[in-house]
């Protein structure tokens, strides 16, 4: 599965492991991660795209936003996250 800009995507290592982040940028090995709380824009985190899982192709007005390079606030990646997290775990609750 292709990781691209804007995507949200799962930790699957490292201390931040089940955390949810954006990909900011990504340069097909490596990819710029921010959740708006442990870490932010102004210092994303960088991390091989081995160790993260795509969760889905977010369509929001955020997401558009990231791609076109737009200014966003960190307060608007935790809430849409936050949403996305709901979300993912009410499906996987369902699933049971």
């Amino acid at each position: 599965m292709e990781i691209s800009k804007s995507d949200v995507v799962l930790s699957t290592a490292g201390r931040d492991r089940g955390l949810l982040f954006f990909v900011m940028e990504t340069d097909g090995v490596y990819a710029s991660l921010a959740n708006g709380k442990e870490r932010k824009l102004e210092q994303p985190k960088q991390k091989k795209l081995i160790h993260v899982r795509k969760v889905l192709r977010s369509d929001s007005d955020l997401a558009r936003r990231i791609r076109s390079g737009e200014r966003i606030l960190n307060s608007e990646l935790r809430r849409e996250l936050a949403v996305i997290g709901q979300q993912i775990n009410v499906s996987t609750k369902e699933g049971i």
